[in-house]
This record gives structure tokens, C-alpha cells and sequence, in this order.
């Protein structure tokens, strides 16, 4: 009898090491906070040798997209595979919860066979107690798996992250007298030292890609392994990180597939060659997956491009932009490959807001500097001014988008093909980002934000969509529906009738002042926020005095007051242009942290607009 057992277990082990060898290794090289300046995108200041000759073995995707321009949202589409507005995870250390049944990528490839290791960030916005990883630091290696375990292993470097742009002393390699300027940025002495070090830090990135392939060859295992080098976002300096144009959202996307797995690599894989597909790191999940033979879970968003499972190629890839860190915005993007379709829904804020760890970035204070100055061209000054409800931009004819085709009569038609896809892919995930940050937790309350979002009564989209839509252009006909919205019984489609009316200025204020008087007794502290911001900035008289007290009412996070309300009114006032400089002794008393938030790293956003907010006023 032991013997028959013994027979049994042997086989079942050999069944399965037979079946893992039958799986490809899959290595993955990122980089943080670098786009496409690579030698084998053409780059030609770029000195990147190893990443070239991976894809002078492999095969490039002509143009790649992070799913948003900074990296808690980016990496958080990649381990879920899902749009992160769909799961409410598109604020930065937003922490949501997850659906039960909902898994990061990693734990399907473990029951797969895998070991999976991760060197070495996690640094997601959503909450998940097994992850999946069998190891998650920055010991993790692949060479610590069992004999004849496949594996799938990451090893992100952070050498390029935007940090490093701003590390001095450098030792400088590339010339700042050959860097070409883009037409948005000035033309400074720190534009091109900060552009160069950026280059110099690519290289070192290309370096230690290439010192992880070197360490797969010398372990014999390059003809077993699939590999793919890509960039977490665009480069770090200033309107590329953080902002979703092109020069936030692209990203190189190398991949080598040896002969012995060429069979699973994407329909138009030549060696040395390139592809039109596009590629979007939602893809990344569900291609991974399907690499494994692993049917990718139908809540995956994402287009497996690779693999098994892999399907046709989309015909268009999006994105989008939240809160980073302590300023609020709220972007949505689209692009068809050629012209790229950008849709602000917070309009009535300027583009180049005052996060405090970008502006030690000495090209941004400059860039900021100079724009004060009066020494910039029309180009250079959008950054500092109020966004347009809609851009349009040619990314072949204009790649630096400084040229909006909005209002050009030959693009109506593409313009309205990608705002039409664009709302048809908004309406599809259930985007929860029309809600109040703090309204996206509260209405969640005993769920995960992806149910909330589902759940037509809790969150009836389509309604909430329209009144966000109507509200974020500026014709002033639309005043009365903005104050019909008021009147809803839904606090959001309340919340955006405010804020047609604040994005309308001193038209609303002329036409409508009663109804944003009236918002500072609504129910809800966002509505009431809005309608505030809007009486302080374009009211006058007592208005303002009573809207800008209004405000610091709500700027105290405690116990009884949500860190969203807090973070939303300081804003509000740090935009006031001095009008709460009668309050600034009450401002230095407010407390610098409070009640409950869903991370730490809350107090330091709350510091942080606190703290420009009294040196502004003391100013």
C-alpha cells in the first residue's frame, strides 16, 4: 500500500513539474518617471544601449500608455488589472477596498505554478491582504524558487524617479547645451540642467536593465524567459509627470519573446521590429495572465496583447488625472494613436497648481519664476492659467500639444468620434471620480467603491455625468440649469451645479448670487465648499467676507470632520489670493492632523497646503 502511495505522489509531482515546464519564466524591468527618450524610439541624445539591443532582439510598441501620469494609480491599474476609477483608487493613497472576488494579478499566477517575487514597490492605492506575492522586497529574486518552478519576477528601478532630476551636486554627462526645450517649457539654465540630468539618469535606468539581463544570461536562462522593459510613467519634470498629456502618459514598452515562446507573443511580433498596437497598462494583468495559459477573470479591463487569451487590438486607449497628493484636479483622456482628446472637468482650476514636492524641482520654481517675470510666450504662460473644458491635439503634427484644435473647424469630426468614446468608456467602468473624493468613501460605507459604483441607487452615473458635463463648459445659458441641479435630491448632481457656477465667475456672481448663497446651507460640505470658493473669488461686499469665513469653518479636520472636507476647503482658500488674510492667526491654530483617513500620508497633504496657505498670508 505505501507503495502505491508512493507511486502516486512521485507521479503527481512529475505532472507537475511537466506542467510547469511547459510555462514560459516571465521577467518585467521597470523604471520609475520616464517616457520614451530612449535610443530605440529615436531619442537621439539618449544613450540607453541595453534597452536598444533588447528591442533590436524584440519588438517596440510604437506608442504605450500608463493609465495616469504619476505612479500610486498607475501601479494600482497594473496589479487589478482594472481602470483605477472604476475602484475608486485614482486618488493618490486612496485605499480602497476591493470586492472579495477580485484578486491581484500575482495570486493567479501563483495558483498557476508561479513563484512570484516583486523587487521591491508595492505602493498601491487599494487594500488586498493576500497579495499574491511569494516574496515583496527588495531581496526578492527569482533564483529562490523551487527546482523546476516557473517564475514571474518584477525589479523596478528608482534611479530615474523625479527626485534624482533635482539631486545635487551631479555629475553631469550629457551637455544642457544639447537638450532640445519643449515649446511648453522657458528656455532657462535650469530647463537644460534639469533636462540633461534626466537623460543622465535614463542611462543609469538602461544600465541596471542591462545588468538584470547580463545576470539572466549568466544563469542560463534567457532562451526560457520572456521579457518586457517598460517605464512606470512620463519623465519627472513638470508637465509631464502628474499631467496627462502625452508627455505624462508614454511610456517605452520593450518585449523579447525567444524562439522557444515565439509562439505566444503578439500577432505582429518581428524581431527588431515595431507595433502599432495600443498598449495601455491596463493590458499589462491580463497579458501577464494569459502568458501563463491563465484565462484572464472577467472583472480585468485591460486587452491581453500576448498569450493564449490575447485579442484584438483596441482602437482606443484612455487615461486619466486626480488628486495628486494636496491639489484636486479631475482629467479624463483618449486617444486614437493619431490625435489625442483631453476633457477637464475642474476647469476653475489653474494647470500648474502648487504641489509642494514638485516645486522643489528647481526647472518648476524657475518655470514659475519667469512666468511672474512676464518673460514667457503664450506657449510657456498656459501652465499658469485656467484650463480649457477641452483640448484636442494633433500628436504627429504637434507633438509638444501646444497647439489646441478645439475650436478648428477640419478636426469637429475626430473631436467628437474621441469625446463621444470618451464617454462611452466613463459611462462603462461606472467612473466613480464624479463624485466628491470623500462622497466616493462615504457612499461605500460596508462595500468596496466598485459595487457603490454599480449599484444604480447609490450611484446613479448617468445623471451625476450629465450635471458634471453641462457644468464644466462656460456658456453663461446654462446658469438656470445650474440652479435647477442645486435643487436635486442627489448631493453630487448639487455638488456640480455649484461648480457650474463657480466655473462661470463673475457671470454667476452677477446673475446667480442668491443661489451660491444659498449652497453654504446645503447638506453637503462640498456643495457648500464650491459655493463658497465662488462668493469669495468673484463676490464682493459682505459675500466675501462671510463666504471666506464660511471656508475656514470647514478647514479643521477632526474627529467629527473628514480629512476630504478639510483638504477640499484648504484649497479652496489657498486660492483665494489673500482674502483669508484677516483669519491668518485662527488659520496657525488648526490642527495638522485629526480623525480617521485612509493613510498616513493624509496629515502631510493637510501640512502641506496648510503650511503655503500662513506663508502666503504672511506674505
Amino acid at each position: 500500500m505505501r507503495l502505491v502511495l508512493l507511486v502516486l505522489v512521485l507521479a503527481s509531482l512529475g505532472g507537475r513539474q511537466s506542467q510547469a515546464a511547459e510555462k514560459p519564466n516571465i521577467l518585467w524591468l521597470t523604471s520609475e518617471d520616464h517616457g520614451p527618450e530612449m535610443g530605440c524610439y529615436g531619442d537621439e541624445l539618449a544613450v540607453t544601449p541595453n534597452v536598444d539591443a533588447l528591442a533590436k532582439k524584440g519588438m517596440l510598441f510604437d506608442l504605450a500608455w500608463s493609465c495616469a501620469p504619476v505612479c500610486a494609480p498607475a501601479r494600482t491599474c497594473i496589479i487589478t488589472g482594472m481602470y483605477p476609477p472604476s475602484i475608486g483608487g485614482q486618488h493618490m493613497r486612496s485605499m480602497v477596498s476591493l470586492p472579495e472576488e477580485v484578486q491581484f494579478y500575482p495570486w493567479y499566477l501563483k495558483q498557476a505554478g508561479y513563484y512570484t517575487t516583486n523587487n521591491s514597490k508595492q505602493d498601491y492605492n487599494v487594500k488586498k491582504q493576500e497579495q499574491g506575492w511569494d516574496v515583496s522586497s527588495n531581496k526578492a529574486h527569482y533564483r529562490d524558487r523551487a527546482d523546476g518552478q516557473p517564475f514571474f519576477a518584477i525589479f523596478n528601478v528608482t534611479v530615474s524617479h523625479e527626485s534624482k532630476i533635482r539631486k545635487r551636486p551631479h555629475e553631469q554627462v550629457l551637455d544642457p547645451a544639447k537638450v532640445r526645450i519643449p515649446a511648453y517649457h522657458p528656455d532657462n539654465a535650469e530647463s537644460r540642467q534639469d533636462w540633461a540630468q534626466y537623460y543622465d539618469i535614463v542611462s543609469q535606468a538602461d544600465a541596471m536593465a542591462g545588468q538584470r539581463l547580463a545576470e539572466l544570461d549568466r544563469a542560463g536562462l534567457t532562451d526560457d524567459t520572456i521579457v518586457f522593459y517598460y517605464g512606470d510613467h512620463g519623465s519627472g519634470m513638470s508637465r509631464s509627470k502628474r499631467w496627462p498629456y502625452n508627455s505624462g502618459l508614454s511610456v517605452p514598452m520593450v518585449v523579447y519573446f525567444p524562439k522557444k515562446w515565439k509562439h505566444l507573443a503578439p500577432k505582429e511580433y518581428k524581431p527588431g521590429g515595431t507595433s502599432d498596437r495600443l498598449v495601455n497598462f491596463v493590458d499589462l494583468a491580463p497579458t501577464v495572465l494569459s502568458l501563463a495559459g491563465v484565462e484572464p477573470p472577467k472583472h480585468m479591463q485591460g486587452h491581453a496583447f500576448a498569450g493564449k487569451y490575447q485579442q484584438s487590438k483596441p482602437k482606443y486607449m484612455f487615461g486619466f488625472r486626480d488628486r495628486m497628493d494636496e491639489r484636486y484636479d479631475f482629467i479624463r483622456t483618449v486617444t486614437d494613436g493619431r490625435f489625442q482628446y483631453i476633457r477637464n472637468f475642474n476647469p476653475h482650476f489653474i494647470y500648474g497648481q502648487y504641489v509642494a514636492y514638485n516645486f522643489v524641482t528647481p526647472s518648476t520654481a524657475a518655470w514659475k519664476r519667469d512666468y511672474l517675470a512676464g518673460k514667457l510666450n503664450e506657449a510657456q504662460s498656459a501652465y499658469w492659467n485656467l484650463k480649457p473644458t477641452e483640448e484636442l491635439y494633433d500628436l504627429q503634427a504637434d507633438p509638444d500639444q501646444v497647439e489646441n484644435l478645439v475650436d478648428s473647424e477640419e478636426h469637429q469630426a475626430i473631436l467628437e468620434e474621441l469625446r463621444d468614446a470618451l464617454y462611452g468608456w466613463c459611462d462603462q467602468i461606472r467612473d466613480v471620480g464624479f463624485l466628491p473624493e470623500g462622497e466616493i468613501h462615504s457612499r461605500s460605507a460596508g462595500m468596496s467603491p466598485y459595487e457603490m459604483g454599480h449599484n444604480k441607487k447609490l450611484y446613479p452615473f448617468r445623471k451625476i455625468f450629465e450635471a458634471a458635463d453641462k457644468a464644466t463648459y462656460r456658456d453663461v445659458e446654462s446658469l438656470g440649469l445650474m440652479v435647477k441641479y442645486l435643487r436635486d435630491e442627489d448631493s453630487a448632481v448639487r455638488y456640480w451645479g455649484a461648480v457650474g457656477l463657480l466655473n462661470r465667475g463673475e457671470a454667476a456672481y452677477a446673475e446667480k448670487a442668491d443661489a451660491l448663497r444659498n449652497c453654504l446651507d446645503d447638506k453637503s460640505p462640498y456643495v457648500q465648499i464650491a459655493g463658497a470658493y465662488a462668493l469669495a473669488k468673484y463676490g464682493d461686499g459682505k459675500d466675501v467676507r462671510k463666504a471666506t469665513d464660511h471656508l475656514l469653518s470647514l478647514t479643521a479636520w477632526t474627529e467629527d470632520r473628514s480629512v476630504f472636507v478639510a483638504l477640499t476647503a484648504l484649497n479652496a482658500v489657498d486660492k483665494l489670493d489673500g482674502k483669508a488674510a484677516h483669519a491668518l492667526e485662527q488659520i496657525k491654530t488648526l490642527p495638522r492632523n485629526g480623525g480617521a483617513s485612509p493613510d498616513g500620508r493624509y496629515n502631510g497633504y493637510v501640512n502641506q497646503v496648510l503650511g503655503k496657505v500662513i506663508q502666503d498670508l504672511g506674505n
